[in-house]
């Protein structure tokens, strides 16, 4: 079996062993210090989203816009349905309802028709999440007006699209909150953490009082709320700082991954590529590729020849309406409400329906996207591929 072949991990430089040595030296390896301010308003500068606090994860920092927006128990929050379980989780720790949104087929995000539907049954929703899937902008413009009618504040979650653009605006910077994840597999990595965003000065000056156990102004330890462990520490904003002077570098390396897939499978007719926002440059953090029902090939077959070979993929992100710890959370397409879309089971024990992300889910794969990956690599992979198609 040959060397492995990561769906994409962390790509270190030098630069990252520099400030994480300033922290050494100076002592500043717990929680605050000169690189998380540092980090901070390095990434205000890059995204000019207004004001940031670095946080211990994506998660934390959504988590953190739920209370910096007062949602809280039986509270109505729409949110993306095709996206990674951390988009919506923090909506459950707060004991809010969430309610799902389809996606459409041009960016893959939620669908502006399906929120219209959704607004017919739930008019005043306390927030609207919007995902950024795969690193491609939501179709912002048309979402926002919508929950700018309503006066919904909207909850940006661009974990996976820090450095995309739409009509010249950094991901993370339309919502009232926008928040970024440094993961392992992020375009850029802090090992783990993440970044709450807002143009409101107000919202991570909360965020940073409950992040560092909601502490008050006294002389002695005294809360008046329950506050949380959530702020990064000064070590892994170095590792941060690092990483955010090769973004620039790390998304054109994504972006010609994406291109280079493209190219190759132009001439397999059953074969689609993730679509790209027209509006905007996207960062490509993960390429997929969607396969026609008219085709003998399936994803679970792409994805076990690469595994054969030690390459790794990954499903689509399987939508949560689909998810059984969602089962009974409303859904809406656009054709409205959805309440006997009866999930079809596959051979491999996938569940599918047809709305427009379980269509998605059912054909899609995400294929191995890692910047690190030599021409040798790439020429392998897209070898197998095209080999599964008779090519």
């Amino acid at each position: 079996m040959g060397k492995r072949i990561f769906l994409a991990c962390p790509t270190m430089h030098g630069e990252e062993q520099r400030f994480i040595k300033e922290a050494f030296d100076t002592n500043w390896v717990a929680p605050l210090g000169p690189n998380v301010t540092a980090f901070e308003e390095e990434m205000c500068a890059y995204t000019d989203c207004g004001h940031a606090t670095a946080l211990s994860a994506g998660t934390a920092a959504l988590h953190l816009a739920m209370r910096c927006l007062g949602i809280g128990q039986d509270d109505v929050v729409f949110s993306t349905d095709l996206t990674f379980a951390a988009t919506c989780n923090p909506v459950t720790y707060e004991k809010a309802k969430l309610v799902f949104i389809d996606s459409e087929r041009d960016t893959w995000n939620m669908d502006p028709e399906a929120l219209k539907k959704a607004y017919e049954k739930y008019p005043n929703p306390k927030a609207v999440i919007v995902a950024h899937l795969y690193g491609t902008v939501a179709k912002m413009d048309e979402i926002l007006a919508i929950c700018k009618e309503h006066g919904t504040p909207v909850i940006e979650d661009a974990a996976e699209a820090l450095s995309s653009t739409y009509k010249g605006k950094q991901a993370g910077s339309f919502g009232d909150i926008g928040i970024y994840s440094f993961n392992g597999n992020k375009i850029i990595t802090t090992s783990g953490g993440g970044m709450m965003v807002s143009a409101n000065e107000e919202y991570t000056k909360k965020a940073l009082f409950l992040a560092t156990q909601a502490r008050d102004q006294a002389p002695y330890y005294q809360h008046s709320e329950i506050g949380f462990n959530y702020r990064m520490s000064n070590v892994v904003a170095g590792i941060g700082r690092g990483q955010l002077l090769h973004l620039d570098e790390h998304k054109a390396l994504k972006v010609a991954i994406y291109k280079q897939y493209e190219k190759a499978f132009a001439d397999i007719p059953e074969v689609k590529m993730n679509p790209l926002n027209p509006d905007g440059e996207d960062n490509c953090w993960l390429s997929c590729m969607t396969i026609a029902d008219s085709s003998a090939v399936t994803p679970t077959m792409i994805m076990d020849t690469l595994a054969a070979e030690n390459i790794e993929t990954r499903p689509i992100w399987k939508p949560m309406h689909l998810q059984p710890v969602f089962a009974e959370n409303d859904f809406f397409t656009a054709k409205g409400e959805q309440k006997n879309m009866a999930p079809v089971k596959g051979d491999n024990g996938d569940t599918w329906d047809e709305s427009v992300g379980g269509d998605i889910f059912r054909h899609g794969l995400c294929l191995p996207s890692d910047i690190k990956n030599t021409p040798e690599d790439m020429e392998l992979i897209i070898g197998l591929i095209r080999k599964c198609f008779g090519r």
